[in-house]
C-alpha cells in the first residue's frame, strides 16, 4: 500500500523535472527550477543544505532564503527525511535501475562494510570545504539538482553536461551496494536526517511482536534492521518498504505523540498507516 503511494510520488517528481523546463522553454514561468531551488509562482522552496551553505559562505542572512528553507525544514521535522526516499530523483533512478537489472543484482552486497558515521564526516567536510573555498559546493554538485539540470540541458541545448558523470558514478555504486551514495556520501541526507531525528512519523515494531521472519531487514534499501528497532533511528528515511514487506503486521508506520515513546504509540487512538 505504502509502496504504491511512494512510486506515484516518485514518478510525478521525475515528470515535474521534465515538464517544468518544457514550460519554461515556451515562456510559461509560473513553475521554475528543480529540487535545489524550485518555485511555484511567488513561493520559493530551497534545499536546507544549499541554503545553509549560502549563509556560511556569505556570512549573512537573507530573509527570502530563510523563508524558502522553512517548508523543507518543517517537513523534515514532522516526517523525517522523506524527501530522500519519496521525492529525490536520484533515488528514483536507482529504484528504476534496480527493477531493470534485478536478475543481475541477486548477489549484490546490501550491507557494504562502510561505517554509518561516515555520513556525518562527509557532511562536516562538505560544509568546511565550502567555507574555506568560499563557494557553495553543493549548489553546483547536488545530485538531485544535477538531474534537473541535465534534463534542462537536454531540452534547451540538445546535449548533456559533463556533471552527468557524477550521476553515472552514483548509479554504478548502487550496483555494488544498494544506495551506497545515499547511505554514506550524501550531505543533503545528513542535514535532513538531523532535522528529522525527532520526527513525528516513525516506523515502529508493535509491542509484543515476536522475533519475526526478518523480511523487513532484507527489504530495507539502507541496510537497516527494522526487526530490532533500527527503523526508529536517525538513519531511517521512512520509505515504508519494511512495513509493506512485513506480512505479520509487526511493523507499523505511525504518528507518535511527543509525550510517548514510539513503541507505545501504536496503541490507543493513534493513527496507523498501512
Amino acid at each position: 500500500m505504502i509502496g504504491r503511494w511512494r512510486s506515484s510520488i516518485q514518478t510525478f517528481s521525475i515528470l515535474a523535472l521534465v515538464v517544468i523546463p518544457i514550460l519554461n522553454y515556451y515562456d510559461f514561468t509560473f513553475f521554475q527550477g528543480w529540487f535545489q531551488s524550485i518555485a511555484f509562482g511567488g513561493l520559493w522552496i530551497v534545499s536546507p543544505l544549499e541554503g545553509l551553505e549560502c549563509i556560511l559562505v556569505s556570512r549573512s542572512f537573507y530573509a527570502p532564503l530563510l523563508w524558502g528553507m522553512l517548508i523543507p525544514i518543517l517537513l523534515s521535522i514532522l516526517l523525517g527525511h522523506v524527501f530522500c526516499s519519496w521525492v529525490c530523483p536520484v533515488n528514483t533512478l536507482q529504484v528504476w535501475t534496480d527493477r531493470l537489472l534485478k536478475p543481475w543484482l541477486k548477489h549484490r552486497n546490501n550491507r557494504f562494510p562502510i561505517p554509518r558515521a561516515l555520513l556525518w564526516y562527509v557532511l562536516a567536510a562538505e560544509l568546511i570545504l565550502a567555507v574555506v573555498l568560499g563557494k557553495p559546493l553543493f549548489v553546483f554538485l547536488s545530485p538531485p539538482g544535477l538531474v534537473g539540470r541535465e534534463i534542462m540541458t537536454i531540452i534547451f541545448f540538445r546535449t548533456v553536461a559533463v556533471e552527468g558523470l557524477l550521476l553515472l558514478a552514483i548509479l554504478t555504486a548502487n550496483l555494488i551496494s544498494r544506495r551506497m551514495f545515499c547511505r554514506s556520501f550524501c550531505p543533503l541526507r545528513g542535514v535532513l536526517a538531523l532535522l528529522g531525528s525527532k520526527r513525528r512519523l516513525v516506523v515502529t515494531r508493535v509491542e509484543g511482536a515476536g522475533p519475526g521472519c526478518r523480511r523487513c531487514d532484507k527489504s530495507c534499501p539502507l541496510g537497516l534492521q527494522p526487526s530490532i528497532g533500527e527503523s526508529e533511528s536517525i538513519y531511517c528515511w521512512n520509505c515504508g518498504r519494511c512495513v509493506d514487506a512485513c506480512n505479520d503486521g509487526d511493523l507499523k508506520m505511525i504518528w507518535k505523540r511527543s509525550s510517548q515513546k514510539p513503541q507505545d504509540s501504536c496503541l490507543g487512538d493513534e493513527k496507523i498507516l498501512r
